[in-house]
């Protein structure tokens, strides 16, 4: 099959959380519409058996994957410092990764992992590209949040669980921060031609519990029959990401290719600045 031209024709598409799950789903979408397509995946060996099946199932050459742990800093900035070498143009950014744990795990920095990859490893590539993403407008952020944000609150005396540890509860903690960050974008990059929005993919039976491990890896055969597809769950994401309809549209947040409100908290402003005040402390922005 080719390509088909639906507008994505040669335009740049960077989508985390690649190689499985809705990363792999909306990848595949964006080749299939001719976009370029970078994937990032932590597995090297993975990132290049799934560019080859894209190619393959899209027909589509402009289709690569680079490897990153982007729990890590460090290799955050190294990966966007090689994507920037190779690519001067970024048209789309799909925030895609994620991950749940039920016991708490510290990432190669230090720092809580669920907080680590869901919030602080999107925030610092984000704002690492941002000077690509400026100079390809009109370009667009898209972050994958979670409805389990509704629910959460940031807890600012232990963010990281270090008291207190929930996996529940951090994730949503994470995607509620990961809604107030977009927001907090779109209001710094109003005017400039970059949008940023989040959206919320459904339950999907994903990949990512299986590396939560206890009571919710034991769940996934139920999950998988309670949860759609991963084909269904990224219909959001790529419609946010390629979709006419979503041109020139910031800071809002989508549930089924509608825009809705999310929760009171994600729109709190003193709530907002100080968690941007924590987040450049602890990405070192």
């Amino acid at each position: 099959m080719s390509p088909q031209d639906s507008g994505m024709s040669g335009k740049v598409c960077l989508v985390t959380g690649a190689t499985a799950g809705i990363g792999f789903a909306t990848a595949l979408a964006l080749a299939h519409q001719g976009a370029t397509l970078v994937g990032v995946g932590r597995n090297l060996d993975k990132c290049q058996a799934v560019t080859a099946q894209i190619r393959q199932e899209t027909g589509n050459p402009a289709v690569e994957f680079m490897q990153a742990d982007l729990s890590s800093q460090a290799e955050v900035r190294r990966f966007a410092e090689e994507f920037k070498g190779s690519h001067p143009c970024l048209d789309v950014l799909v925030n895609n990764v994620g991950a749940f744990f039920m016991s708490r795990r510290l990432s190669a920095d230090g720092i809580e992992l669920t907080w680590a990859v869901n919030y602080l490893g999107v925030c610092l590539l984000t704002e690492l590209l941002l000077d690509t993403l400026k100079a390809s407008t009109p370009s667009r952020v898209v972050n994958v949040s979670s409805a389990m944000h509704s629910g959460a609150q940031l807890n600012f005396d232990d963010l990281q669980g270090a008291r207190k540890y929930s996996g529940m509860k951090a994730y949503g903690q994470s995607k509620l921060a990961l809604l107030m960050f977009t927001y907090d974008l779109a209001r710094r990059l109003a005017g400039t031609g970059v949008t940023v929005n989040a959206l919320h993919p459904g339950f999907v039976a994903s990949d990512m519990y299986r590396s939560s491990g206890g009571f919710i890896k034991l769940l996934g055969p139920v999950i998988k029959l309670m949860a759609v597809s991963p084909e269904a769950g990224a219909e959001t994401s790529i419609f946010v990401a390629a979709s006419p309809e979503v041109e020139g549209v910031t800071g809002k947040y989508f549930v089924k290719k509608q825009a809705v409100a999310s929760s009171p908290q994600s729109y709190d402003m003193s709530a907002t600045q100080q968690l941007m005040a924590i987040t450049k402390e602890m990405a070192g922005l």
